[in-house]
């Protein structure tokens, strides 16, 4: 195609090639699948002899490949720039469309990439994929084998495709992220009943095994107390010794009922406030020494509880297997969030190996209770995120980070990572 590509036929084939490109983000593809035909249609009809569509990562760092034709489909998801990185790097960084007629090593802003065998190939177009929102999604281009003159018209003809595709792939990521957040929300869900069942059990083992036991024992002394009162003559020493027995199982029951209430919902944070339950909660393990730093927020209650159970959480598992000798826990508010750090001295792992739930006696140093995976899901249900960071030898972090909201009120979006490091505190 020339210049004259508006006229007559080439129009004509212009306006067919937006249609199909129409009719193939229509279809209800996967977003790779949507992008190899894209990419096919392009070829075909701007005759070209190769597509390559590099997209933006969520970070806005780095382009992947994500659609190519033959035979370069299969190097689909395994070749990545850095925006700035290379001729699709600059029209990324900077917005704009490059036109390399030949010569291409000659361009400062070419990178030569083996796999992609520039040296067969020799003019290219390249433009950013933009959507009307003036949002960059990724970088589309064509390149032909004899060189070619490409013109403005082909700038702009390529530049509609991408604008038609880059709707189409920020729906395809919706739809991607909203499918994720169903699944997440129903594993979510399955933990949630999993673990109900697990605490009713442990809960009625605990009333059964423990509390039931004493009140039974606790009848029996009280009965032999009254028959020591009732007997003729009375023995006062044995019914005060039925009795001081009695009491010392009413006040063994008694603990225990508040030990298995406590499991539920910490009453501590009804009476004291969350700040102050971390700091009680520090107390409650004697092999570590815990240090805490806590702002008192208060935050809806279910909020409140997530976070306590976060800390808990970590303080067990430094305190079972991180073989841990000392512990700083950080709660604290930063741009709308509210922050909680729990880090370690202990052994330390590499989280990419841990798995969700290890099996027994696996040796995975991780969270108790839902695991981290249900930490995280959790975590993401209050808007929030939950980091693991850790290293062999080097202990480990846990971080949470949740919208901070008065009791009462609608929280903020998600939190966003990073945070200043650990301040001391004074020691327990």
């Amino acid at each position: 195609m020339t210049g004259g590509r508006l006229n007559g036929v080439d129009a004509d084939r212009e306006a067919q090639l937006l249609f199909r490109v129409i009719d193939t983000i229509s279809a209800g593809l996967d977003l790779d699948l949507m992008l190899q035909g894209v990419a096919t249609l392009v070829t075909e009809t701007t005759e070209t002899d190769v597509c390559f569509v590099h997209l933006l990562d969520e970070k806005g760092r780095a382009l992947r490949l994500h659609g190519a034709t033959p035979p370069f489909d299969v190097l689909v998801g395994k070749i990545e720039l850095a925006v700035g990185e290379g001729v699709s790097g600059w029209v990324a960084e900077h917005g704009e469309p490059v036109v390399i007629t030949d010569d291409k090593t000659a361009d400062p802003r070419y990178l030569y990439i083996p796999a992609l065998r520039g040296e067969e190939f020799t003019s290219m177009l390249s433009v950013p994929i933009v959507t009307p929102l003036g949002h960059l999604v990724g970088v589309l281009n064509v390149h032909t084998r004899a060189r070619r003159e490409f013109t403005g018209a082909d700038v702009e003809l390529l530049r509609s495709v991408a604008g038609l595709v880059a709707g189409a792939i920020e729906n395809a990521r919706l739809h991607r992220r909203l499918a994720e957040r169903e699944e997440a929300l129903e594993s979510f869900a399955e933990r949630i009943v999993e673990w109900q069942e697990r605490e009713s059990r442990r809960l009625a083992g605990e009333i059964h095994d423990g509390i039931s036991q004493r009140i039974v024992s606790l009848f029996f002394h009280l009965s032999a107390a009254a028959d020591a009162i009732a007997a003729e003559p009375g023995d006062p020493a044995v019914a005060a010794e039925q009795v001081a027995r009695a009491q010392e199982l009413a006040g063994a029951a008694l603990d225990e009922t508040r030990s298995a209430i406590a499991g539920l919902r910490p009453p501590v944070l009804d009476d004291l406030g969350l700040a102050a339950s971390l700091e009680s909660l520090g107390h409650s393990f004697p092999g570590l020494d815990v240090r805490v730093e806590a702002d008192d927020l208060r935050m809806a209650g279910h909020v409140e509880t997530a976070v306590y159970r976060t800390a808990q959480e970590a303080l067990q598992n430094a305190a079972k297997h991180a073989a841990a000798e000392s512990v700083r826990i950080r709660l604290s508010r930063h741009a709308g969030r509210a922050v909680l750090e729990v880090s370690d001295d202990g052994t330390g792992f590499d989280p990419v190996a841990a798995v969700p739930a290890a099996a027994p006696g696996g040796g995975v140093p991780q969270p108790t209770g839902l695991g981290l995976s249900g930490m995280r899901e959790r975590a993401e249900l209050l808007g929030g995120t939950l980091e693991l960071t850790s290293a062999p030898g080097r202990g480990t972090t846990v971080r949470l980070a949740v919208p901070f909201s008065p009791r009462g009120h609608p929280g903020p979006g998600p939190a966003r990572p990073g945070t200043p490091g650990w301040p001391a505190h004074r020691p327990r």
